[in-house]
């Protein structure tokens, strides 16, 4: 909700609804905020925010999962350039109160992004969005990464957005291990030791255990809470596939602590069992999905699975 509209992803749009004083629905048709957002691919989806001035940032996430010439096929090299990033693999950027915007490459804010699902503004203005690490090192890789590195590997993370910005996809992946941007072995990578154009990437601000799937993200901006919890980001993991044979993982809410542009301290479940017995995608009784604030400070949590 940003002023007196309702706004909603749809397909390949971004519509909004005028909500009328007194009442939670909407009387007439929707208006189209932005339209012709890509479609298909591994990650169809357009998670957005609004914060208080308008500007809305848009996720328009990859179509692949490492911009390889066969995608997910073991040993298939990574394109280069990744025509991918033309249109793909980024945070845009429009404004929630015009009409009828039409995507274009020329609004990319910042670039290099797989898969940022949860969306947050804090008090200062400042944007940060959860990234979906990339799958399959092992499998497409066995020569350089160990089984259990499939579950180990990438981390998930928690960027902070900036004008412009290259968070490293498809060349590179955080390491959870070392804790830096390495080079994907599609992009020449050993299995983790170099580092390459990497090393002039964003890294993240906080990563998280590998293949827990972060969706929703908020910044706590009530006071209802105890104080540690004031100014942090809740993010909502609903868990992976990634992980098998290996036990899942995620199916949690996690709370990040804050400092300006830092994270302070390491991350921390804050409510679980959500999943039930077993933490499988196709098993699981709840999988967190999203995460909302409400003015008593109440935190909502929604559930991938209706």
């Amino acid at each position: 909700i940003y002023k007196d509209w309702l706004y909603a992803e749809i397909n390949d749009k971004i519509v909004r609804y005028k909500l009328s004083p007194g009442s939670i629905v909407p009387k007439d048709p929707p208006e189209t905020v932005v339209s012709d957002l890509p479609l298909g691919g591994d990650h169809p989806m357009h998670p957005f925010v609004i914060d208080t001035k308008g500007q809305m940032f848009v996720d328009v996430a990859t179509r692949t999962n490492a911009c390889q010439g066969e995608n997910r096929v073991p040993h298939s090299p990574g394109i280069v350039p990744c025509e991918e990033l033309v249109t793909r693999g980024g945070v845009w950027l429009y404004d929630a109160n015009k009409t009828d915007q039409k995507f274009s490459p020329a609004d990319r804010y910042a670039t290099g992004i797989r898969n940022a699902e949860g969306l947050t503004v804090d008090s200062a203005g400042r944007v940060f969005a959860t990234q979906h690490g990339r799958d399959q090192l092992h499998a497409n890789w066995p020569e350089l990464y160990k089984p259990e590195e499939e579950a180990t590997q990438p981390a998930e993370e928690l960027m902070l957005l900036k004008r412009g910005g290259d968070y490293g996809w498809p060349e590179c992946y955080y390491d959870a291990i070392q804790k830096k941007l390495v080079l994907a072995p599609e992009y020449g990578g050993d299995g983790g030791k170099k580092v390459g154009i990497c090393a002039e990437k964003i890294p993240p601000v906080a990563a998280f255990p590998s293949h827990w799937g972060p969706n929703g993200a908020v910044i706590y901006n009530q006071k209802e809470f105890p104080r540690h919890y004031q100014g942090g980001v809740f993010i909502a993991f609903h868990g992976s596939w990634n992980r098998a044979p290996y036990p899942q993982g995620g199916y949690n809410i996690v709370y990040q602590g804050l400092s300006g542009e830092h994270a302070s301290g390491g991350c921390e479940i804050f409510a679980d069992g959500f999943a039930g017995a077993i933490k499988t995608p196709d098993k699981a009784e709840h999988r967190p999905s999203g995460v909302a604030v409400a003015s008593d400070g109440a935190l909502f949590v929604s559930d991938v699975w209706a």
